[in-house]
């Protein structure tokens, strides 16, 4: 008579996510969809390798050393492992909470310390800091200081010649929530409310505007809920789960109040507004109000297929739409985006090879590992140039930032744009 023994993990941290490590078979179908796992060809560098050294690690059979942390923190998190696994392993939650422990285990330098607590904390959790310091940035492009700097060579002494070549050039007005509502265009149909996002509303305020456009165009009342911020995507990725929650519970109250879907243009903060009810399964206060608040989250194009946008306006280009990982296998949207497009005219839409692969922006991901970040953004661009596009289109900032700093330094005239953009030009009057 065989005897089943329930097996607890030694380490606490990872027990939540002990019942997702062990779903992994060891199958290897996830290896040639991990972007590191190409580049490198090692085991430890593939899913079923990080996902087997949390498991280890959770068990206590192995330590946390600075190899093992290597090797995780190299993860994009970009879950095309996840969108390809046939048991149902799901990177994303378990990068998210080993990375919590990793924090709590491994004390990073000073200086990591020191831009974590500036930009995490002080910065990413109050939209008025935040629009404060995009407003200097503003300034610092504007006044020539950028110029100034760039010639000068300080961005590269100072060791972020590379981040601040994805600076984009900051637009003159910010998009700042004040519980506004605008009204629609034509038949009224379902009202939604608009999550505008940190960087979003700020560095791209003209692609929030042309959401706002295109959503009113396709009949919606559209509502901007004053006191929403950041959605914790970044906090959750870089190791800071209670950061993370915290941002959570504010959009949460700040969505309660609105009715209809939540509508998203980033494919990052979707696919993180989605999994708020993940990430607060086990708290019994937050467990239903936000299981309720990520069930109304819709990515843009998700929402624009059952709705009638009207197309007025030829866009006679050869297009190249990037598929963004966190809208692609995260949220498993890829058709509708797609569609979107083929349904304007003069548009012609042509597809990539290795069309699921991470461009290698993945947050900030571009700046913390600028070595495979560069690497996947080259690889990106040779295969979309391949193609001989005229523009190419994505769904999430962080692509567009690092396609169009990639394209600025192969000196090619090719325009990135967001897919809101490109609608909002399509269905203008």
């Amino acid at each position: 008579m065989a005897v089943s023994i329930a097996f607890r993990p030694q380490d606490p941290a990872l027990a939540g996510e002990y019942d997702n490590m062990l779903a992994c078979i060891r199958c290897g179908l996830c290896l040639t969809s991990c972007p590191t796992y190409v580049l490198s060809l090692q085991e430890a560098e593939g899913p079923r390798g990080r996902v087997g050294m949390a498991r280890a690690l959770a068990e206590g059979n192995l330590q946390l050393t600075p190899d093992l942390v290597s090797h995780e923190l190299n993860c994009l998190v970009c879950d095309a492992c996840s969108a390809v696994c046939p048991a149902g392993v799901h990177m994303d939650p378990l990068q998210v909470v080993l990375r919590s422990r990793l924090n709590e285990g491994a004390r990073p330098s000073w200086n990591v310390r020191l831009v974590r607590a500036v930009v995490f904390t002080w910065l990413f959790t109050d939209m008025r800091r935040f629009r404060a310091v995009a407003r200097l940035l503003w300034l610092y492009q504007r006044t020539g200081l950028r110029w100034l700097a760039r010639h000068l060579g300080i961005p590269r002494l100072m060791g972020m010649g590379e981040a601040e070549r994805l600076l984009p050039q900051l637009p003159a007005q910010f998009l700042t929530p004040h519980d506004e509502t605008y009204a629609p265009e034509g038949s009224a149909t379902d009202p939604v409310a608009f999550f505008a996002g940190c960087v979003m509303s700020t560095a791209l305020a003209d692609v929030d505007r042309a959401t706002i456009r295109v959503l009113q165009r396709a009949g919606h009342t559209v509502s901007n809920p004053a006191q929403q911020g950041c959605c914790g995507a970044l906090h959750a990725h870089g190791g800071d789960l209670s950061q993370a929650l915290e941002l959570a519970k504010r959009n949460i109250v700040a969505f309660e109040a609105t009715q209809g879907p939540i509508v998203v243009n980033s494919a990052g903060c979707g696919a993180m507004l989605k999994d708020y009810a993940h990430h607060l399964r086990s708290d019994p206060v937050w467990v239903q109000r936000a299981a309720a608040f990520s069930a109304r989250v819709r990515d843009l194009s998700e929402l624009l297929m059952t709705a009638a946008l009207p197309m007025k306006r030829k866009v006679p280009q050869k297009v190249v739409y990037q598929d963004a990982c966190h809208l692609l296998h995260a949220q498993r949207i890829s058709r509708q985006p797609r569609e979107l497009l083929r349904q304007i005219d003069g548009l012609e839409l042509a597809e990539i090879g290795e069309a699921g692969l991470c461009c290698g922006s993945a947050g900030v991901y571009n700046v913390t590992n600028p070595v495979q970040s560069k690497q996947l953004q080259q690889r990106k661009l040779d295969n979309a140039l391949r193609v001989a596009p005229d523009l190419i289109v994505t769904s999430n900032p962080g692509c567009l930032l690092q396609l169009r700093a990639g394209l600025q330094e192969r000196g090619s005239p090719i325009a990135v744009r967001h897919i809101a953009e490109v609608l909002d030009e399509a269905s203008a009057p």
